[in-house]
């Protein structure tokens, strides 16, 4: 490690990648989406006017190619009736509901799906509610015209998915979500160190522990902040007490108290013990309070209580071409970080030692 620490080649390195997820996560577009549905609620027998907006979209330039479905299932679906473009972003689309539907639900919800061949296809899940005043399922199939949709276009070129909830902030993947995994190793390896240093009493270990800690505290609380940010524009404000937020904050606390407890402790060597007990108990809270607890209660932290993590719309095969190298950017741009904090350790420890034979030798 100690012939690692002065290479130049890891760390270069990850600055690069660090760089291109700063460069391709921000510079690459989202996919077209559908911000606006109106009105959402509606009856049958009626016909339905709604008013679209889109994201990213060109319904200009694809008026002549561009149809919309009301989508009641993977086997149900219903054309509009026209489509009036009033510019890139904006529609107004008719539909005509049957008095009655093929469902035995009261309010059946319909998805909307849009499609050309500039944008491709966009989704807006439960875009309308449909309330049927009676409820008859056969007539409902009588009266149906089920119109399925085919040739559905993809977008062409490189894009990031889109999400009604998320927006642009599902960016914030590279980088709170990244944090976080990073700060995992980097409480991982300080929680080795601990141990090394219990087993051979080596301060070197001690001050790596001490090193990876701090760093890995610092990224804790770039993911607190940047996971607060993100709060506040999907939860509507920045500190909510949700279950994870909550959790987090508590094993971030603990961590602090680790350099509370250093300073706590003139000796050395018992500083050195006490604390790298207290690391290796740390790292043990922290998995329960983070990845444990969060889980068995309701959250709106995706992941925890029920509430579905990324997957694959959220976290595709072009987000993980970010998502990944930016776990490992932040991981040696950390260590870096680490390493100068331990080189400044063993420097300090070199000038006392110098200040001692130097008092000793004036005595």
């Amino acid at each position: 490690m100690e012939k690692l620490i002065r290479q130049y080649w890891w760390k270069a390195l990850g600055v690069l990648i660090l760089l291109y997820v700063f460069v391709v996560g921000m510079l690459v577009p989202l996919k077209p989406g559908i911000t606006l549905v109106a009105p959402s609620s509606a009856k049958t027998g009626q016909e339905l006017i709604l008013e679209i907006e889109g994201y990213n979209t060109n319904f200009d330039k694809a008026e002549d190619t561009l149809r919309m479905w009301l989508k009641m299932d993977n086997e149900r679906s219903l054309a509009a009736k026209s489509i009036d473009v009033t510019g890139p972003r904006n529609a107004r689309v008719a539909f005509n509901i049957p008095d009655y539907l093929p469902s035995s639900q009261r309010v059946q919800d319909f998805a909307l799906v849009i499609d050309n061949p500039i944008d491709g296809a966009s989704v807006r899940p439960n875009a309308v509610l449909i309330t049927q005043d009676s409820i008859d399922p056969d007539q409902g199939m009588q009266q149906w015209i089920n119109e399925k949709m085919t040739g559905l276009h993809e977008k062409q070129g490189i894009t990031f998915p889109f999400r009604n909830i998320l927006g642009e902030t599902i960016r914030n993947t590279y980088f709170h979500v990244s944090l976080w995994l990073a700060m995992m190793i980097i409480f991982i390896a300080a929680m080795v160190y601990s141990i090394k240093y219990l087993r051979r009493l080596d301060n070197r270990y001690d001050y790596w522990a001490s090193a990876l800690t701090s760093v890995g505290l610092l990224l804790g609380g770039l993911g607190l902040l940047t996971g607060a940010i993100w709060a506040e524009y999907t939860w509507g404000k920045f500190w909510s007490w949700d279950i994870k937020q909550f959790t987090t904050l508590i094993a971030l606390l603990i961590y602090m108290a680790y350099f509370v407890l250093r300073s706590a402790f003139p000796d050395e060597a018992q500083r050195a013990r006490i604390s790298a007990v207290y690391n290796i108990f740390a790292f043990i809270a922290l998995i329960p309070l983070i990845y444990v607890l969060p889980r068995l209660t309701d959250s709106l932290h995706p992941g925890n209580g029920g509430n579905p993590a990324l997957g694959g719309e959220d976290l595709d095969n072009t987000m993980r071409m970010v998502f990944y190298p930016a776990v490992i950017g932040w991981t040696l741009v950390s260590s870096w970080v680490a390493s100068l904090l331990y080189r400044a350790s063993q420097i300090e420890e070199y000038l006392w030692d110098k200040w001692d034979e130097d008092d000793n030798y004036e005595k």
